[in-house]
């Protein structure tokens, strides 16, 4: 851990998170015309076998740089904090993964598809990926409080921002007026459209499997926390 000042893990991170925002969002934005050459399963393994070990490396590099750099502030042991941390993580990643993506398809067991939804959490947020990922920063930052924590949080949430302008515009080309209906009737910034009266929350439709999952996936992170921090500091990155 250093204190000193700014570190090249700093700029690293930052390359990394471009190269990443680079792979992820353009071959979102080529997704038309590679399902059209390479059929829509090909075209997921693809996506797959780029995002999945660039966001791997994400993750390892994150891991062990987390204190690099300047101490900005030191709340750990202060009380309570610990348990507002893990729940703010927990809820980040119900937002993260929301219950609307389609598991099968993500596997490429189904044929995957562009969905124009307007259920579940996407009636609290039209884009619960960004505010997942803005919560999970969030939590991190109170914990860690470095500045290699911002300069992290700075990229990820504007790759999350772009994804936001990126995702609506590839879903009005799609969908045309669909979308604009679908837009009008939802928000960005969480519960706006609700408290608005123009969408009402219906909760029986987060009673779906996919929420037991990553609820699953949550306890599961929770205790493998530690395992994890273990095995990424053994990597000499």
């Amino acid at each position: 851990m250093t204190d000193t000042g700014f570190t090249a893990s700093h700029g690293i991170m930052l390359a990394l998170l471009l190269g990443f925002a680079i792979a992820h969002s353009g071959l979102a934005a080529l997704r038309g015309r590679a399902e059209a050459l390479l059929g829509a399963r090909l075209y997921r393994v693809l996506f797959a076998t780029v995002s999945i070990p660039f966001a791997t490396v994400l993750i390892i590099y994150f891991f062990n740089h987390r204190y690099d750099g300047v101490v900005l502030w030191q709340l750990q042991g202060t009380p309570g904090l610990r348990a507002v941390i893990w729940a703010l993580s927990a809820l980040s990643f119900l937002f993260l993964y929301p219950a609307t993506f389609n598991l099968l398809e993500i596997a490429a067991v189904q044929k995957p598809q562009v969905h124009l939804y307007e259920t579940g959490i996407i009636r609290i947020t039209r884009h619960p990926q960004m505010v997942g990922q803005i919560l999970w920063c969030v939590a991190h930052a109170l914990w860690l409080g470095t500045s290699f924590m911002l300069v992290t949080c700075a990229g990820l949430v504007a790759h999350h921002l772009f994804g936001v302008w990126h995702g609506d515009r590839r879903l009005r080309q799609r969908y045309g007026d669909a979308f604009l209906a679908v837009k009008a009737r939802t928000s960005i910034v969480p519960f706006q459209a609700v408290l608005d009266g123009r969408q009402t929350l219906q909760w029986q439709e987060f009673l779906r499997p996919a929420y037991a999952g990553v609820a699953a996936f949550i306890l599961l992170l929770w205790w493998g926390h530690p395992w994890l921090v273990a095995v990424t500091a053994k990597v000499p990155w």
